[in-house]
């Protein structure tokens, strides 16, 4: 029914459009998708106030730890092709070891780095360290800038991931701690680890002899037809990247992560719509980026009450359970959300339906008010837009 998906388009174009006059945040895309595909993608408010450059379904910004999906895609898929197996040691494919002094005897495995059971924990070495700004401008009033937990790091104090990792990981390097692992066996407990997840994209490069960006280019980013994407929006020029705002009127310097398998992917609503639409397709049987063994995997709650210790509840959550770095919530639906300096991500799919919405803004959170209106709204399309198709 063309003429009704392009009703229901418009109309929640509109609605959303009036939110967006009154909205605490400057620009954001969403997206809609079903099992057969993407059901709409659009852009509203502005993408750089000072340019007056408005936010489009092809304007592109970080995702932030909705990254850490794509590290799962691409573990399964070096699975697929044989180039390591879930239950392996990292000790078999890493060029460093990497040991739990509270547990040395217990090897840590690829699947304890995807399901957040490793240990491994995000110290200060982790919060003040990974996030570099670009340049040198205002350098020491940006340094100083309030970002939470963490802090902005000098272009100068940029390492690459791999040394990143041997810093903080490997006994006797400069930024190791005993307290970068919890005093847990491997496996034990869930725990949420940036640094974990990294490691396991590093697995991948060491398993597959490409490095993270180009294995993933390859394997999901092609594939997909996803030609906005990128792991390094550093290199973007300013004018093709959202900016970043602490409020509406003041912006971020430009930073990217040390890290950045964990965080780091830059994409828009459209490309993302035909990622999300790929994951709903791979959770039924129907992806094509995976075997159907190893999409079973991906999707497979990995984890057991006694591995909790508060369980997340709620139908927006994504650690109630865990896949291989994809979260489950309490109440049926599989997601990710992320949050970095400027920005805030969510999606989430509802297993039942196969109905899937996503929802990125470019401004510093001051309440959930607007953000939940918007995302309301697309929920309620979404169902609506799949049986007009």
């Amino acid at each position: 029914m063309p003429g009704e998906r392009e009703r229901l388009s418009n109309e929640l174009t509109d609605s959303i459009t009036l939110i967006t006059t009154a909205a605490d945040f400057n620009g954001f895309g969403v997206a809609l998708v079903d099992s057969t595909g993407a059901l709409y993608a659009n852009g509203f408010g502005m993408a750089d106030v000072s340019r007056q450059t408005p936010y489009t379904a092809q304007t592109v910004q970080p995702i932030a730890s909705i990254s850490k999906t794509f590290i799962g895609l691409a573990v399964m898929k070096a699975v697929d092709l044989r180039m390591l197996t879930l239950d392996d040691p990292v000790a078999k494919h890493l060029p460093f070891p990497v040991v739990n002094p509270h547990h040395p005897e217990l090897p840590i495995t690829v699947r304890h780095l995807v399901t957040h059971t490793s240990t491994i924990l995000d110290t200060e070495n982790y919060l003040f360290r990974a996030w570099i700004l670009q340049d040198t401008m205002d350098l020491e009033r940006n340094l100083a800038l309030d970002i939470g937990a963490c802090r902005f790091s000098a272009p100068n104090t940029a390492v690459a991931m791999e040394e990143f990792l041997r810093r903080y990981l490997v006994k006797g390097e400069g930024w190791y701690s005993d307290s970068a692992f919890a005093d847990l066996k491997p496996g034990e407990r869930f725990g949420y680890s940036n640094i974990g997840a990294t490691l396991a994209a590093l697995v991948v490069e060491k398993a597959s002899g490409l490095s993270f960006d180009a294995f993933t280019q390859r394997h999901i980013l092609e594939p997909l037809g996803m030609g906005s994407s990128t792991w390094h929006g550093e290199h973007l020029a300013d004018t093709a990247i959202s900016r970043l705002y602490r409020t509406r009127t003041e912006a971020y310097p430009r930073y990217y992560c040390a890290t950045y398998p964990d965080g780091g992917m830059v994409t828009s609503a459209e490309d993302f719509a035909k990622y999300m639409a790929e994951l709903v397709k791979g959770s039924r049987g129907a992806g094509t980026l995976l075997g159907k063994e190893s999409y079973a995997e991906y999707f497979r709650e990995q984890l057991v009450d006694s591995q909790f210790v508060d369980r997340a509840t709620g139908p927006f959550t994504d650690e109630h359970n865990m896949g291989i770095t994809i979260g489950f919530s309490s109440e049926g639906y599989f997601g990710h959300t992320g949050g970095d300096p400027g920005l805030f991500s969510m999606f989430f799919v509802e297993r039942k339906t196969g109905l899937g919405r996503y929802m990125i803004v470019n401004t510093d959170m001051e309440g959930w008010e607007h953000h939940a209106r918007v995302w309301e709204l697309l929920g309620r399309h979404a169902s609506k837009m799949s049986e007009a198709r």
